[in-house]
């Protein structure tokens, strides 16, 4: 049974959601900050988060940054911060998708499909090696220069999706759609600063990238 970790301070969303997800056969917990929700995440791991970024204790943001530590469980951020540069920082810091309050039950629960979907992908290598990087789908690894380094969640599937397609243009509407969503297909913006993320910690130079390439207005190739 997919367990669905909702962290939210309001009661009444938390309830909401309780009654919605257990009625589709999700097992559901609920924690009212920052803290106890860490130590639910750590005691028993999530398939899937729900995450306020108001909270009581901690801010959601900080939240993320922690349970990125421990865990690459999918994070939906639900939040009534509708500014870009939340969003932004909130995917950068490692969530998955982001969904502005009030919301539509039935869309936030085709989100919740959608990254439960996208936790196993299939037809991916088992591995990707270069001169100076290593990835590791199987044992979920990756290492550059031999020293290790973390991925989140949304970069491993940006990876994987190049990766099935060596050599070959992966569009800007393919991976939007792939990674984040139908409702996505606007967002280029996303691509980018995953795409840097990804140079950063792959390439050898990420200001000239030899593996992870641009090509401007269409998409991006995955060069071996």
């Amino acid at each position: 049974m997919t367990f669905v970790l909702v962290i939210d301070d309001e009661p009444a969303i938390c309830r909401t959601l309780r009654i919605n997800l257990k009625a589709r056969g999700y097992r559901v917990e609920t924690a009212a900050d920052g803290r106890s929700a860490l130590e639910i995440a750590r005691e028993s791991p999530p398939d899937v988060v729900v995450l306020d970024l108001g909270l009581p204790d901690l801010d959601g943001v900080q939240v993320l940054a922690r349970l990125r530590e421990f865990s690459v469980a999918p994070v939906i951020v639900l939040s009534a911060r509708h500014g870009s540069d939340d969003k932004v920082e909130a995917l950068d810091a490692g969530a998955d998708d982001y969904v502005t309050k009030p919301f539509g039950m039935d869309e936030f629960l085709a989100r919740v499909r959608a990254q439960v979907r996208r936790t196993s992908v299939v037809d991916a290598p088992e591995a990707v090696r270069t001169a100076s990087f290593e990835v590791d789908f199987g044992a979920r690894t990756a290492t550059r220069d031999g020293e290790p380094v973390r991925l989140t969640p949304t970069e491993w599937r940006i990876v994987e999706l190049l990766a099935r397609n060596p050599d070959r243009l992966v569009s800007q509407q393919t991976l939007l759609h792939e990674v984040w969503g139908p409702s996505y297909h606007r967002e280029t913006n996303y691509l980018r600063v995953y795409l840097a993320q990804l140079r950063r910690k792959l390439e050898p130079d990420p200001a000239s990238p030899r593996h992870f390439i641009t090509e401007p207005g269409m998409g991006y190739r995955f060069v071996p």
